[in-house]
């Protein structure tokens, strides 16, 4: 029996000695061990490379092109894709030398016998034919030894990269192996809420102190229910609208307090729905049946107010560059409206024709405009290139929310379930996510934590929810509001950080169990 197949490692005895010992070899070179590489080869009598490729390279640095072409045809485990390909390569770099050393008539004669035999496509042979005639680098000169020395290894290392196990090792094959047993970890932590490396020293595997589970803060500035709630994106500050006609934004202390920084009234309606501008220095606000407006968040003041007594919002968005807004409209003849700061209507998508909208979002990217018309379809509109995707679902969608990386998005449905989508369009059925109440009311959704990975909803029996996003069910239920949560809010900076609004006239600030102070304090 062979070294190779004698030895095994690992107490289920699933790892090749052999094999193991030349990824960590490989890795030590990898990373500049080259010293520690060579004496683990000294010792363990392996060496990195195989012996056909150390008998490949030697051959290919000594200009050996008619062995290196014998070699690749013997090689049984090639395909004859790969096979085809690697021959290529060889005769690509001996037909370079042979006409730089002024031999073209060999060098085309080598062309006409043996590359037409190859399967490459013949936009390659082509291709090569006219860079030996035409090309500068063909150009007749004193050879170079150091510029060929260059180009053979170049040679090798393309090689190396496409020729299959055993022969030689996949580049970093040690890391990928390794990063591919953390991220299985981290797959099924159900409570994953970092970014960045983690550690190696033993398995991963998160507590659900986490995640926000405990109140820490209750804001009680409100003087009616608080129907909406958003943080900005840098984190600094929280938005929230109430039935009161005022809008609040808060502060958030480095201690992860909030305080009240502007109130903001002018709104004549209760206040339904806000939206921070992408670089965090704007607030729009929609009043419930009323106009939009635009806030400066550093004074306070109004800037502008979009449309008139006659112009019923119902949601808004901003495009990435903080200049263009959009508005939808549940009149089915307003639609939706895009405009720049100053109040100028830049496009609009109006008419007998257009649907009322419920809810609408730009993906982060500036790429699609997502609405929810008619109550139970979704559009998916590419700015750029006016192709439109619609999605229909079975129930009344009540609200939108996109990702970070502006790939899925979810919808909230009174039928008690949220439904996620991509916004490719590449997945033929959404992920469900079940367990909270909403019926009869708009109940409001987000994705949160680090990279996204968990979502959160508010209730119609006073609880909020939240999910891991490969889990259908919740991994958490809040309990502390007294009537229905209406909307919810994950901080993107703090992925400790959860912001909930309620009809009971309070936001919730939620934390971790580590950060939970004695008693929430209250805010009043």
């Amino acid at each position: 029996m062979s070294m190779e197949g004698s030895c095994r490692l690992g107490s289920k005895g699933l790892i090749k000695k052999h094999e193991f010992v030349r990824v960590i070899i490989q890795c030590l070179y990898s990373i500049g061990c080259g010293k520690s590489a060579s004496c683990l080869e000294l010792e363990s009598g392996i060496a990195c490379q195989s012996d056909y490729f150390r008998t490949l390279e030697s051959k290919i640095l000594s200009g050996n092109w008619n062995g290196c072409i014998d070699m690749l045809n013997d090689i049984k485990e090639l395909t004859e894709e790969t096979r085809a390909t690697a021959l290529f390569l060889v005769l690509k770099q001996s037909l370079l030398e042979y006409s730089k050393c002024g031999d073209d008539k060999l060098a085309l004669e080598i062309l006409r016998r043996e590359v037409p035999s190859l399967q490459v496509g013949r936009e390659k042979i082509h291709s090569l034919a006219h860079s030996i005639l035409f090309s500068k680098d063909m150009e007749q000169s004193k050879t170079d030894n150091n510029e060929v020395c260059e180009l053979r290894r170049k040679l090798l290392q393309e090689l190396e990269n496409l020729l299959p196990p055993p022969i030689t090792i996949p580049g970093r094959r040690l890391e990928h192996l390794v990063e591919t047993a953390v991220l299985t970890q981290i797959d099924s932590c159900m409570y994953h809420n970092l970014s960045g490396a983690v550690s190696l020293y033993e398995d991963h595997l998160c507590s659900r102190d986490q995640i926000p589970t405990e109140t820490v803060q209750i804001l009680t500035e409100h003087k009616n229910e608080v129907w909406f709630v958003q943080f900005s994106h840098n984190g600094e500050y929280l938005a929230s609208s109430s039935s009161d006609c005022t809008a609040i934004i808060w502060k958030v202390l480095e201690d992860g307090s909030l305080i009240l920084r502007h109130t903001l009234q002018s709104h004549l309606n209760p206040v339904s729905f806000v939206a921070w501008s992408p670089d965090d220095s704007k607030l729009l606000t929609c009043g419930n049946g009323e106009v939009l407006k635009l806030w400066d968040v550093e004074t306070g003041t109004c800037k502008h107010t979009f449309g008139d007594r006659g112009f019923i919002v119902s949601s808004c968005a901003w495009f990435p560059d903080s200049k263009r807004l959009v508005c939808g409209s549940v009149d089915p003849e307003k639609g939706i409206y895009m405009w720049d700061c100053d109040g100028n209507e830049l496009k609009a998508w109006r008419g007998m024709r257009m649907p009322k909208i419920v809810d609408l979002a730009v993906t982060p990217d500036g790429e699609n405009l997502i609405s929810i018309f008619s109550e139970k379809e979704i559009r998916i509109f590419n700015v750029g290139t006016n192709a439109e995707r619609v999605i229909s679902e079975d129930h009344a969608i009540t609200s939108l929310s996109i990702s970070r990386d502006s790939e899925f998005f979810i919808v909230n449905l009174n039928s008690q379930e949220i439904h996620m989508w991509d916004v490719a369009g590449k997945m033929e059925k959404p992920l469900k996510y079940m367990g909270h109440m909403q019926s009869k009311y708009v109940i409001r959704s987000c994705f949160g934590g680090a990279n996204s990975t968990f979502i959160a909803s508010g209730s119609e029996n006073t609880q909020v929810y939240i999910w891991n996003r490969r889990n259908s069910r919740p991994i958490e239920v809040l309990c502390g509001h007294t009537m229905t949560v209406n909307s919810v809010s994950w901080n993107l900076r703090r992925p400790q950080m959860l912001a909930s609004a309620s009809d009971d006239q309070t936001i919730r600030i939620w934390g971790s169990s580590r950060s939970k102070r004695t008693q929430p304090k209250k805010l009043s």
